[in-house]
């Protein structure tokens, strides 16, 4: 199995930054695409940013320009760094992994979700 814990997450005003991390375990054999989604309030989640293992990035355009996303292959962890945060960001941010892993008999792909964190931005 996979697990996903993040970190990071808080209470910042409005023009603010906040960086968060997510960090993989497990017996991984290796993690294809990492990715930050959101879920705000009475909204459904949706994408943030995603990077592949080989560093292609893919930003919602409500975050371009503002988010960076990275990753760090050896530890398995990706990062969402985030500048000039704006009230509309507020939401519980939501860590994915599309990994492979040994089971102990097979190696399996399996997509995996964290915890989340939540994020509030005051104006």
């Amino acid at each position: 199995q996979v697990q996903l814990v993040e970190s990071g997450g808080g209470l910042v005003q409005a023009g603010g930054s906040l960086r968060l991390s997510c960090a993989a375990s497990g017996s991984i054999l290796s993690i294809n695409a990492m990715g930050w989604y959101r879920q705000a309030p009475g909204k459904q989640r949706e994408l943030v940013a995603t990077i592949t293992s080989g560093g292609s990035t893919n930003y919602a355009d409500s975050v371009k320009g503002r988010f960076t996303i990275s990753r760090d292959n050896a530890k398995n962890t990706v990062y969402l760094q985030m500048n000039s945060l704006k009230p509309e960001d507020t939401a519980v941010y939501y860590c994915n992994a599309e990994a492979t892993y040994y089971d102990g008999r097979y190696y399996r792909h399996s997509t995996n979700w964290g915890q989340g964190t939540q994020v509030t931005v005051s104006s």
